[in-house]
């Protein structure tokens, strides 16, 4: 089985890439995941009573609960899920069911304890959800049962409008014996001879050299960077693989007016922050026919819908533009997540302004025990109508009045960040004080404060050109090829806006041996051999006066060749060096960042790029607190959506066409003012 399992899922991906399409959507769909298993009494009919009420019209159920569609090996129990099919199709709820295979059963780590990941800390125990090695035979035999069994029996109910493929999947950090095997039979493919990877990788170093296939050492002790990075890349494929071969099971069962999902998480810092390191996402969504997603983010006073927008713009990239779903977001959550009033809403429609077609709490009912007991969802512990629970029936009659108005929003933007998971790999092994997904936060978060939209790229995006724009954050490791692509985009009239720390080393995290920064030099018109950790060092410039905590964690001293100077360093020692510079390259404009600075300055530097780039409109004379967000409806009108994300009400003079105000059925004229109450959210559909 082990021979035959790269080529099996090599043919499940290719079999649900050919087959994935986008799905046919009539409604926007609010919903809730639901848990009939975990209740403390039969409470359906209730449940199904309040969820009328509060106009959800979809539940994902089933994911989480294999001890209990399968309580020992080989007998199964659906009556769960019959009970909540045949409720929610009763009361007109749709369903999606979730395979359940991200959490075990006790009797399979049983008899097959192997199935327990080996990470670089041991062997996992049991208890915690994914904590599995999702390439083990034996789990993947098992998991493959469950999934027949369950879909095989609800496969022709008519509640059922798609299918999750697992949970928020990842390779759980799995590199024991069995996948360090399937590691080396990868190398074995992609290098055509040991002297080959010694030398891609600088295996001579520290007498790492590897002069045996039987002699490769196993990866958790690797102090390699580019070994330890291409094992990270591994172990995304194991993802992409494994999410492929689910999707391709599922499709055996399922309708054609079905779809298939996955929620796909983010970076996380205490709540959806970044990239994802663990997963490829725009690989793995290719098996799907829609990118879902889950998006937590904070609330109360630190409220700022910067997480949902870059979480929306992440998933709608996924899949070229494409509407998404939100399979997972916060209700209540965390007790310092519970929302004021307003904020709900606001959450809500600021999804829809991303293209999101779905919103869906997790989860309905509040846990009583356990390790989520006090990450709270719709309702609370007691089952009791509450505030939150109020609000939500006020978004719920919205969605279902405004169906047609806000389902299939689509995006047109002009920027783009390019963003790269082996950057993010490779990065992480030299932090040097430093965090990707913080860098590329730093400047995501202006172009949304501003209001400019943005799409996600990543080296697979096949075109690039179509953007005015491309902010490129740390590209710590790429292909040559990358980097000429980048040159080229600028040669053609593309503006780019590249940090420190880019093109550094090249795809196997080996540092270019040419002048840094290695093949962007030319383009950006400027090099450097030196960099340093900075200290009191500040910026002089008109544009940036000096400050002598402006520059932080790296400068890299930079001697223009043919850019411009727009900033050199405040210092003794380093002020003869550039920080930041600005080279015109054939038709475009390149702007190099040298140092790592403050938002402020980061701020300033977003800013001077999106007008440079002809960029600056209307929408950008409004600044956070108060945001707007566009995209084109399926009627093909023009939708603005306004929020204000503050406790303080806010005034929008209107800059577009006459049109409607679809919240409260009121005509607006161009130049009207608009009242944003604290937290508050006006929708705007030209006529």
């Amino acid at each position: 089985m082990h021979k035959l399992l790269p080529a099996l899922l090599l043919l499940a991906l290719s079999f649900g890439r050919v087959l994935a399409q986008a799905p046919k959507q009539d409604k926007l769909l609010y919903g809730v995941a639901y848990y009939d298993e975990y209740m403390p009494y039969d409470r359906l009919a209730q449940d199904v009573q309040m969820m009328k009420a509060a106009g959800i019209n979809v539940v994902r159920i089933a994911e989480s609960t294999w001890s209990t569609l399968e309580p020992q090996e080989g007998k199964f129990d659906f009556s769960h899920v019959d009970r909540v099919l045949n409720a929610m199709h009763k009361a007109g709820i749709r369903v999606i069911i979730g395979t359940p295979t991200y959490a075990v059963p006790t009797w399979l780590v049983r008899k097959y304890p192997d199935v327990l990941a080996v990470t670089n800390h041991g062997q996992n125990q049991y208890g915690p959800r994914q904590n599995m090695d999702i390439s083990n035979p034996d789990y993947r035999r098992h998991a493959e049962a469950v999934i027949r069994a369950l879909l095989g029996h609800v496969k022709d109910h008519p509640a059922i409008i798609g299918y999750q493929v697992d949970n928020e999947t990842k390779a759980y950090g799995t590199a024991g014996p069995a996948v360090q095997k399937q590691f080396v039979q990868y190398m074995q493919r992609k290098f055509s001879s040991l002297d080959a990877l010694n030398k891609a990788y600088g295996l001579d170093y520290w007498s790492n050299r590897i002069n045996a296939w039987e002699d490769f050492p196993s990866m958790v002790g690797t102090i390699n960077a580019g070994l330890g990075s291409e094992f990270n890349r591994f172990q995304r494929q194991l993802v992409t693989d494994f999410l492929a071969w689910q999707a391709a099971l599922v499709r055996e069962y399922k309708k054609p007016d079905q779809f298939i999902t996955q929620n796909f998480d983010l970076g996380w810092r205490g709540h959806s922050f970044g990239i994802q390191p663990e997963v490829d996402h725009f690989a793995a969504a290719k098996a799907l026919d829609v990118a879902g997603i889950d998006i937590y983010h904070p609330s109360q006073d630190q409220l700022t819908g910067t997480e949902i927008a870059f979480g929306g713009d992440v998933t709608r990239s996924m899949k070229g533009g494409q509407n998404y779903l939100v399979l997972e977001t916060e209700a209540q959550g965390f007790p310092q997540w519970v929302p004021y009033p307003g904020q709900l809403r606001l959450q809500a429609f600021s999804h829809l302004a991303s293209g999101a077609n779905m919103v869906e709490y997790w989860h309905w009912h509040s846990t009583h025990n356990s390790f989520e007991t006090y990450w709270k969802g719709l309702l609370s512990q007691d089952f009791q109508p509450n505030p939150v629970y109020d609000e939500a029936k006020t978004i719920g009659r919205d969605f279902q009045r405004l169906s047609s108005n806000l389902l299939n929003l689509k995006k047109t933007n002009k920027v783009a960040i390019l963003f790269s998971n082996e950057a993010l790999t490779a990065e992480g092994w030299f932090r040097n004080g430093l965090d990707y997904n913080e860098v590329l936060r730093s400047f995501y978060d202006p172009l949304y404060r501003h209001n400019v939209g943005c799409d996600l790229v990543d080296p697979s995006s096949p075109n690039l050109n179509q953007y005015s724009l491309l902010i490129v954050p740390m590209l710590y490791a790429a292909p040559a090829s990358l980097l000429a692509r980048l040159d080229q985009y600028v040669q053609q009239g593309g503006h780019l806006l590249v940090t420190y720390r880019s093109g550094f080393s090249d795809e196997h995290v080996q540092v270019r041996s040419s002048m840094q920064p290695g093949g962007l030099s030319k383009v950006c018109g400027v090099t450097y051999s030196l960099f340093t950790t900075p200290s009191g060092v500040g910026l002089q410039s008109d544009a940036y006066p000096a400050d002598k905590g402006q520059v932080t964690n790296w400068i890299e001293l930079l001697t223009p060749t043919t850019a411009k100077v727009l900033a050199r360093y405040e210092h003794p020692a380093w002020g003869q060096y550039a920080a930041i510079t600005e080279n015109q390259y054939g038709k475009g404009l390149a702007t190099y960042v040298g140092c790592h600075t403050t938002d402020a300055v980061v701020d300033k530097l977003v800013t001077d790029a999106v007008k440079k780039a002809n960029l600056w409109g209307i929408d950008q004379e409004l600044q956070f607190p108060l945001i707007t967000r566009v995209g084109l409806n399926q009627r093909r009108k023009q939708v603005h959506y306004y929020f204000n994300y503050s406790a303080t009400p806010g005034t929008v003079r209107y800059p577009h066409g006459a049109g409607k105000e679809l919240l409260a059925g009121m005509a607006v004229r161009q130049g009207q003012e608009l009242q944003l109450g604290p937290w508050g959210v006006q929708i705007v559909e030209e006529k």
